[in-house]
């Protein structure tokens, strides 16, 4: 008991209440610390030696992967693992249920539940319940935490859905918005935060909509659909465990700024076996990060250029031009367009990608030049039939597989391809393009292989086109397995040549000692050798992330209106059953790359067949913010409706001119920075250098760049950059610069206090609204 004394009986109800769920909490963090503990030496255990058989081995790696799992989750779940209680009314009878981020049961006979995971049904009255429709509940109480190591009930809030229940417990939230405003005021972290605590209706409905197709989650700034889409992943995997356990759920998120800003959201649910990637992440073994102008990426994202990488494949598939002389046996052998078109095209009839297809090539063309020698060599002088027989000629096919300018001529008619090979050649020489988007795209040869983002989606469908001539791979695997029996065999080998039966006290053995087992007795070299296969232990997340083939659960899309067609092509691929979640907003679309509405993307893989649904209310925006923020797309769209802000904070959004811009920001920064919390310059890429050394002049850990540490106080960032991402105080820089959608980016990033300033003439929009 953390208050170290026995309550009085003067002391009131209040103290009271908050006691007992003090004790409550000490104790179910005892139990999960015994948990952690126990689950620690149980993998431990689990991964030490196992027995002979297969069945063994396979227990052995499930073992190890239910361990690993749910120790990671253990040790993920820090502070507020306990946030709610829900009591029943008599008529459902009575008793309570705490509400917390996963389930724990009692040490006892019959595994009593001491706290229900927030996904589960008998958590859900504890989102929807209202006084008018109570769903079964007298009263419903949220409990908040802190001090040093997260585990101290700090308050507690009370809401009465039975209003004809007249017991108060002193703790009572007779608004029932306290403890969700008390989360919405709170100081900013640079992490995202969970909102288990405080989901609302409208995001409750969403995050437990039914495992099938497509959903799409539309909402402005502020409406919490990445938070939405976050715990709908959580909520999937475990209402769909045994599915998305195996085979992964994606989560694709627009820069690794966002993906750092998300990444514990999930841990803190009890959820660690999701893997998180940008789009420049989605090609194994490519980190694509470089960058390259809208207009590139515009032409790369285009559906089209599928039919341009299969044209720009077929040229690769070449015929001599015009002979390729082949020096064999003393003589030439010639090829020509007449004897190689005939091979090109049978081997192409096949539809197999092409490096797949390469063995058919090799066949057909090893064919036609045996012909050809045997022509030569086997003809009678008389006229007659060929001299050679079926032996002759397979001599001959053998001889022509063993010259080394066979194969030189194989590969240049059809050489085999890498995905980044070929993609680095045509991006040095575009072709099936107009001028003006070849010269967009084109790259000088040294620099052909800094990848950006627009060109992972090319490198899989090159990955897709090319497919793979596995015989190298195959015969490597044989190989390695080969020597691992025949190093299986000579150790059984020498515990054959050790052995002995010459003991020094006979008496002291049971039965003849001829009938002691050896190794060489009970286990032949192959199965020895399989024993000591290496077991893969990773997640399936991260053998996911290493897969390009890997065909996941479930994908979830955070802004997902900025995809190109091309990029939906390679996220389609990933998930065959078309189990999607997409999250987005189109007056947020920032790229001229992206796909458009939301048939456009979808119209190709689903038709019609998906559902939309969206959030209306801004719990992240002030009132006083948003109303500056919609004056932007109404410009374009007079009609245009933000969602409504659910809290104002009396502040009112300035706009200031500016000389000397870093000096000016610079004051700003000093003026606006808050005690708590996080600040964000959002500024032209093309200004950040000499805005960032006035910065860190006066605030040396001020950081910028594509990944900023978004834990210090100050970052630097560009409109793009912020996207998904929330501060205390945001200060727009030189707003006239920015495209319209960037500009209402920017200006919906604060939860406090926004501040423009500008050395060039503002936009109209903003002229009017700040004026």
């Amino acid at each position: 008991m953390r208050a170290g004394r026995e309550l009085s009986n003067q002391e009131t109800r209040a103290e009271r209440e908050l006691h007992e769920e003090q004790e409550f909490v000490d104790r179910l963090h005892e139990r999960v610390d015994h948990l952690r503990g126990a689950t620690a030496e149980e993998l431990a255990e689990a991964l030490g030696p196992v027995g002979n058989a297969a069945q063994a081995r396979l227990e052995r790696d499930v073992r190890v992967t239910e361990r690993s799992g749910l120790l990671a989750a253990l040790n993920a779940v820090g502070s507020s693992l306990c946030f709610g209680r829900i009591d029943l009314a008599e008529s459902e009878g009575g008793g309570h249920h705490h509400i917390g981020r996963l389930g724990v049961r009692a040490d006892d006979p019959e595994l009593t539940p001491l706290l229900v995971d927030w996904r589960a049904p008998v958590a859900r009255p504890f989102y929807l319940a209202t006084g008018h429709t109570p769903m079964g509940l007298r009263r419903r109480r949220h409990l908040t935490t802190g001090g040093a190591d997260g585990r101290e009930v700090t308050a507690l809030h009370d809401e009465h859905l039975d209003l004809a229940d007249r017991e108060r417990t002193g703790h009572e939230d007779h608004s029932g918005d306290d403890v969700l405003l008390s989360a919405l005021g709170a100081a900013r972290t640079g992490r995202m935060g969970d909102i288990v605590r405080t989901i609302q209706a409208e995001q409750d409905r969403i995050i437990r909509a039914p495992h099938r197709g497509v959903l799409v989650v539309e909402g402005g700034p502020g409406t919490g659909k990445t938070a939405v889409a976050l715990h709908r992943a959580a909520y999937l995997l475990y209402e769909h465990r045994e599915l998305l356990a195996r085979r992964a759920v994606l989560i694709v998120g627009p820069n690794p700024a966002f993906l750092g800003y998300i990444g514990e959201v999930l841990p803190a649910l009890g959820e660690t076996g999701v893997l998180l990637a940008t789009q420049g992440e989605l090609f194994p073994g490519v980190h694509a990060t470089a960058a390259e102008s809208d207009h590139a990426a515009q032409v790369k994202g285009r559906a089209a250029m599928a039919d341009v990488l299969a044209r720009a494949l077929a040229d690769r598939q070449r015929l001599p031009e015009p002979v390729i002389d082949i020096e064999h046996d003393g003589a030439v052998v010639e090829l020509d367009e007449a004897l190689v078109a005939p091979v090109r095209e049978k081997t192409r009839a096949l539809g197999l990608p092409h490096n797949a297809a390469r063995e058919h090539f090799e066949g057909h063309l090893l064919n036609v030049l045996t012909e050809q020698v045997a022509d030569r060599l086997g003809a009678d002088p008389f006229g007659g039939p060929n001299l050679l027989d079926a032996s002759d000629i397979t001599q001959i096919r053998d001889d022509l597989g063993d010259n080394p300018e066979v194969w030189s001529a194989m590969d240049e008619l059809w050489p085999v391809l890498t995905p980044q090979g070929f993609l680095a050649d045509y991006l040095t020489e575009p072709g099936h393009l107009s001028e003006e988007d070849a010269a967009a795209i084109r790259r000088a040869p040294r620099r052909a292989q800094e990848w950006t983002p627009a060109d992972v989606p090319l490198l899989d469908e090159a990955a897709e086109l090319l497919g793979e001539d596995d015989r190298g791979r195959l015969a490597a695997e044989e190989a390695d397995r080969l020597e691992r029996i025949a190093y299986a065999q000579g150790v059984l080998d020498a515990s054959y040549a050790s052995r002995t039966y010459e003991f020094e006290d006979k008496e002291e053995l049971d039965g003849d000692a001829s009938e002691v087992l050896a190794a060489h007795d009970i286990v032949d070299a192959e199965r020895m050798a399989e024993r000591h296969e290496e077991a893969d232990h990773r997640t399936a997340a991260e053998r996911a992330a290493a897969d390009r083939t890997w065909a996941f659960g479930h994908i979830i899309v955070d802004e997902a209106q900025e995809l190109s067609p091309m990029a939906w092509r390679l996220l389609m691929r990933r998930c065959p059953t078309r189990s999607l979640t997409l999250v987005g907003d189109p007056a947020q679309t920032a790229r001229e790359a992206g796909a458009g509405s939301w048939d456009e993307i979808l119209a190709p893989y689903v038709d019609d067949r998906w559902e939309h649904t969206r959030l209306g209310v801004n719990y992240r925006t002030p009132a006083e913010i948003m109303e500056v923020a919609a004056a932007v797309p109404r410009v374009a769209h007079p009609d245009f409706h933000p969602p409504e802000s659910v809290r104002s904070t009396g502040v009112r959004p300035w706009a200031r001119a500016a000389a000397d811009l870093p000096a000016a920001l610079t004051g700003a920064v000093a003026a606006e920075l808050p005690e708590e919390g996080r600040l964000a310059v959002i500024a032209p890429r093309e200004l950040h250098g000499a805005l960032a050394p006035a910065l860190r002049e006066w605030l040396p850990d001020v950081r910028a760049g594509e990944g900023p540490d978004l834990t210090r106080q100050v970052v630097l960032l560009d409109p793009r950059g912020a996207k998904g991402l929330e501060f205390d105080v945001v200060l727009v820089v030189e707003p006239g610069r920015y495209e319209a959608s960037d500009l209402y980016v920017a200006l919906t990033r604060a939860t406090q206090r926004l501040g423009v300033l500008h050395s060039e003439p503002l936009p109209a929009a903003l002229e009017g609204a700040l004026g």
